[in-house]
């Protein structure tokens, strides 16, 4: 690769600096690992690079899931700080989640590309809507108290956070919320939950991309490792801070600040599924 390759890659590098920023913010302050970001940046940066729609869609996932792995980490080690995390239901919920985000790290090679997006698209309004109205905590909310709940609530979370490149926060942090937890509780504890949603959903898709072709240079299966460490790093350092500004807001902005943010992610997808 001659140096006017990669001069020409200059903007690809930029908007993954910048995705690094808010995605990192974003992990701390909503407890989703940053995936709901990562994802629709790094699918419109390798779209303009030239590669293929079904391609880009399944490395932006599984990158996502990568870069998690230390933002959620940071994440979670913040909101550890301020006593913000549930333990019993994390030990509960950590085997069943990892198991739920393999299967569907290795499903996704079954799946195209706008099948992931409208999944992602669909989930985002659905678990919008739930924060506003609060119709889950009518369906699950007497549920709290059993086991069974919980470990089916945790392998559909590992499942669908995998084919939506996300940390699980955007279905955990809900599901948190009606089976009980406080707000701040929920979101700490999905942040450390996804840790393990990114680690076993990047095995899942390390496997179903290995050997596949058209993926970027420099790839793990659908894991791209330049922009892996591009955007990681600078989202486990800004994470602290999201996690600081949480702790600033009181639970009903910190509700509504999150299920917009939703609003704009689906529709951002659902663009994309419609006009390419």
């Amino acid at each position: 690769m001659d140096w006017g390759t990669l001069v020409s890659y200059w903007p690809f590098v930029v908007g993954l600096l910048v995705t690094g920023v808010c995605s990192g913010i974003a992990a701390g302050l909503l407890g989703i690992g940053g995936g709901a970001i990562i994802v629709p940046a790094l699918a419109t940066a390798l779209s303009v690079l030239g590669f293929g729609s079904d391609v880009v869609q399944h490395v932006a996932v599984g990158t996502s899931l990568a870069i998690i792995i230390p933002t959620g980490f940071m994440s979670a080690r913040a909101h550890q700080k301020r006593g913000a995390l549930d333990m019993p239901t994390l030990k509960l919920w950590v085997p069943f989640i990892v198991i739920g985000t393999l299967i569907g790290g290795l499903a996704a090679a079954f799946l195209s590309g706008d099948v992931l997006r409208v999944v992602f698209a669909v989930m985002a309004f659905v678990i919008a809507a739930n924060i506003v109205f609060g119709f889950q905590d009518k369906v699950m909310g007497h549920l709290h108290g059993s086991a069974l709940t919980h470990r089916i609530s945790a392998f559909v979370v590992g499942f669908i956070s995998a084919l939506m490149g996300i940390g699980g926060g955007s279905l955990s942090v809900p599901t948190l919320v009606a089976f009980g937890a406080k707000m701040h509780a929920a979101v700490g504890t999905s942040a450390a939950l996804g840790v393990a949603i990114a680690i076993s959903g990047t095995i899942g898709y390390i496997f179903s991309g290995w050997g596949v072709a058209g993926v970027p240079p420099l790839s793990l299966g659908y894991i791209n490792l330049p922009a892996l460490v591009l955007v990681a790093v600078l989202a486990a350092i800004f994470a602290p801070l999201g996690a600081t500004i949480a702790h600033r807001l009181d639970q009903k902005t910190l509700k509504y600040v999150f299920a917009a943010f939703l609003v704009l992610v689906g529709l951002n997808m659902l663009w994309k599924v419609v006009y390419g």
